[in-house]
């Protein structure tokens, strides 16, 4: 934690000192005070040793809180209280409504992102990611605009909050850049509706007004302000409820093109001059290869607005006679890339695992006042991008200095080859281990994956399919029939 005598940093925990000089190096106390989280230093008084506090120095308290192994009620109950406020101090600067959090966050995410783009090149693919995540409070009854919520996990509607998370991706580096804690725009859902006489020129009042719109307008308000804060995107990844013709229009007309999931095959599109759904195309005009996890493609266009899409289909590798259908407005790209690019979508997921596993998202505090709901998050959310600020840092050499990014490439995704070798390593580490065990069936089909790759591929991996057993138990002869056959 950080001593709070002076300048005197309690420099035994790494993480807490890797956090202080990243807090120094980003200007956080800067964007603090330009998004008017600051406050006179005799308002947040310290009640316990008289010594009085910042805004500042309470943020950077309550940042750092979540790795000391306790929340905040067990630590200002332990030996170490005399190095903090008192328990209504930190909920006056977390309730406090003229505090604009989620303008802060999205700051700090495009100093971030700016520092990042320094690092690559300037075609690199980068994109938004949209998608929302259940914050629970089933235990609660008097929290403010808290409703009914279907929660994905559970199938069942339960108390709590919609979390709808705006992030950037480059394929190696995540930052969230925007949030909005949903409640429910219909009333009748809403457990507790806004508490009544809050003034209605405060932060507070305008993020509980956002709290009840429709989710699709809430999703391009978080774009918009993205987009007037410089980050950069050329893309926006979706699942499949944010992936439908009218929130497509909206987003092509803020210059965004689109990848995203469908679900619904009842959905109707033009092909040659016909209006058809999406069974009936896959029916009579998409041919299959099923020898590859991308099936097949056709380009159409969307049934009101005439926007050309291409229609990806892919192998559902849980449900191997079913496929999976991936959208994207940008029909210049094959069938392969809008694939991986879609799976970049993936690290949103990864960002609500940690934020909710190990940062106490939702957890940490458990308020009634929904400007701490706020706040709180906003909290969880600056962790995560210091992290992964100090992660790029780490991991990217071109950070360490102009020679070192004169001599070094930027970051490349992995390579198909790569891939290969990788992944038969593995096999063959877990074949000689015993951890691994293949059938007649799985080797005959590997072997028969393998005779219908090209040469290079099978000059590649012929080493390797060799060590793990997957050739036929024959002389040397036999094998090159085998293999050429």
């Amino acid at each position: 934690m950080i001593q709070q005598s002076g300048e005197n940093w309690n420099t035994q925990d790494k993480l807490n000192t890797g956090f202080i000089s990243a807090i120094r190096e980003m200007q956080i106390s800067k964007l603090l005070h330009d998004t008017n989280i600051r406050k006179d230093t005799r308002t947040l008084s310290g009640e316990v040793t008289g010594e009085k506090r910042t805004a500042f120095e309470i943020f950077q308290f309550l940042l750092l809180m979540v790795f000391q192994g306790c929340n905040l009620y067990r630590f200002l109950g332990s030996k170490k209280q005399d190095i903090a406020c008192s328990k209504s101090t930190y909920q006056r600067f977390l309730s406090d409504g003229h505090y604009n959090w989620k303008r802060f966050v999205t700051l700090l995410a495009a100093k971030v992102i700016n520092w990042i783009n320094g690092l690559t090149d300037s075609n690199r693919f980068k994109a938004f990611v949209l998608d929302d995540s259940f914050i629970g409070r089933t235990r609660s009854k008097k929290v403010e605009l808290m409703a009914w919520v279907f929660d994905h996990v559970s199938g069942k509607k339960l108390r709590g909050f919609n979390l709808l998370t705006l992030g950037w991706t480059d394929g190696f580096s995540f930052i969230p850049i925007a949030f909005n804690m949903l409640s429910s725009a219909k009333a009748a859902r809403r457990i507790i509706d806004i508490k009544e006489g809050i003034d209605k020129r405060t932060n507070g009042y305008k993020n509980r007004m956002a709290a009840i719109m429709q989710k699709p307008d809430a999703a391009i308000a978080m774009i918009k302000a993205a987009l007037e804060a410089g980050i950069e995107a050329g893309y926006v990844l979706m699942d499949t409820w944010f992936t439908n013709e009218p929130f497509i229009k909206r987003l092509n007309e803020l210059g965004l093109e689109v990848i995203g999931m469908l679900k619904d095959n009842k959905q109707e599109y033009h092909y040659h001059g016909k209006l058809l759904n999406l069974n009936s195309i896959v029916a009579h005009y998409v041919r299959f290869n099923t020898r590859q996890d991308c099936l097949g493609s056709i380009v159409v266009s969307t049934r009101y607005n005439r926007i050309p899409v291409k229609l990806v289909f892919v192998r559902n590798r849980n449900k191997r006679d079913e496929y999976l259908i991936i959208l994207s407005t940008d029909c210049t790209l094959s069938d392969e890339e809008i694939v991986r690019r879609y799976g970049y979508r993936w690290s949103i997921e990864c960002c609500f695992k940690v934020s909710k596993s190990l940062l106490r998202l939702g957890k940490e505090f458990q308020p009634i006042n929904y400007d701490t709901t706020v706040s709180s998050t906003a909290l969880v959310f600056t962790r995560f991008i210091i992290l992964e600020w100090m992660r790029r840092k780490e991991n990217d050499v071109r950070t360490l200095g102009e020679l070192f990014y004169a001599a070094f490439d930027e970051v490349r995704d992995i390579e198909l080859i790569d891939a290969l070798g990788s992944l038969l390593s593995i096999l063959d580490e877990g074949l000689n281990s015993g951890n691994v065990t293949m059938g007649e069936r799985t080797r005959k089909e590997l072997l028969q994956w393998y005779i219908s790759q090209p040469a290079f591929i099978r000059r590649i991996c012929e080493k390797s399919m060799r060590d793990a057993g997957i050739f036929p138990k024959t002389d040397h002869s036999s094998d090159q029939m085998s293999i050429s056959a």
